[in-house]
């Protein structure tokens, strides 16, 4: 019985996420950091996955800087975003510049301050929408998608 009890029980019914972090990182021109990924070539939000050992706002400032060479300061939580179809929940932080140079990376092959307009031109909705939520003020916002189109609350 005792070695029963101190055997790992399975959770096969138990699902699965992966947390990552972004940055809204905006300018004092209002101008919003934006990096166009190496792997699909689509622009998204500086960001990735959240390490084991790390705070979320560590994180994001790691993130932001592997991708794009910019350091940043960690603001405030905008939003929680849950992609449904892979199982990511996104933490989205609005961040400060603080230094460093605009560079691409092994995960980035552009690097581009953009305005809002340019954000909504080059972004799915899905990843556009964590850039303009972080601008309105009234997050933290919790939304879902499905990797191509927002799921309504509810």
């Amino acid at each position: 019985m005792l070695l029963y009890m101190s055997q790992p029980q399975e959770a096969t019914s138990t699902p699965l996420h992966s947390v990552s972090v972004a940055g809204v990182v905006v300018r004092e021109d209002g101008r919003l950091l934006a990096i166009r990924r190496a792997d699909n070539g689509t622009w998204e939000l500086p960001g990735g996955v959240l390490e084991l050992n790390e705070t979320p706002e560590a994180g994001v400032a790691r993130e932001v800087w592997e991708e794009t060479g910019i350091h940043v300061e960690v603001d405030e939580l905008t939003g929680v975003y849950k992609n449904t179809t892979r199982g990511i929940v996104a933490l989205v932080f609005r961040c400060k510049p603080s230094g460093g140079t605009e560079r691409t990376s092994s995960e980035s092959t552009a690097v581009s301050w953009l305005t809002p307009d340019e954000v909504s031109d080059r972004m799915s909705e899905v990843y556009a929408i964590r850039l303009l939520d972080a601008l309105d003020g009234n997050g933290p916002h919790v939304r879902s998608h499905d990797g191509k189109h927002l799921i309504p609350a509810g």
